[in-house]
């Protein structure tokens, strides 16, 4: 049974930072492109950013300088650090799975991260 589980969203105020984790099971972890999506409400939910299998990264225009993706194989858990955190960035976040190779998609549950003073 694959499970992608999210954890570290939270309230914070503009200008501070959070890091998400995102635990996975059930899959071989390493060949796995890891995503990191948000949905905002009455929005369509768009990639925030992505690191293949031999880490090479991607992210979206207006989070490249704050946001930073990072996977830890041995843990089978990948990272996104956010800093610099604006109202606009509040969403729910989520992470997902994808085997290029066999197209294997799979999300988590997302993880509410929320940017307010």
């Amino acid at each position: 049974q694959v499970q992608l589980v999210e954890s570290g969203g939270g309230l914070v105020q503009p200008g501070g930072s959070l890091r998400l984790s995102c635990a996975a099971s059930g899959i071989i972890f390493r060949f796995y492109v890891m995503g990191w999506y948000r949905q905002a409400p009455g929005k369509q939910r768009e990639l925030v950013a992505a690191i293949t299998s031999s880490s090479v990264t991607n992210y979206e225009d207006s989070v490249k300088g704050r946001f930073t993706t990072s996977r830890d194989n041995a843990k089978n858990t990948v990272y996104l650090q956010m800093n610099s955190l604006k109202p606009e960035d509040t969403a729910v976040y989520y992470c997902n799975a994808r085997w290029v190779v066999t197209g294997d998609n799979y999300w988590g549950q997302g993880t509410q991260v929320t940017v307010s003073s």
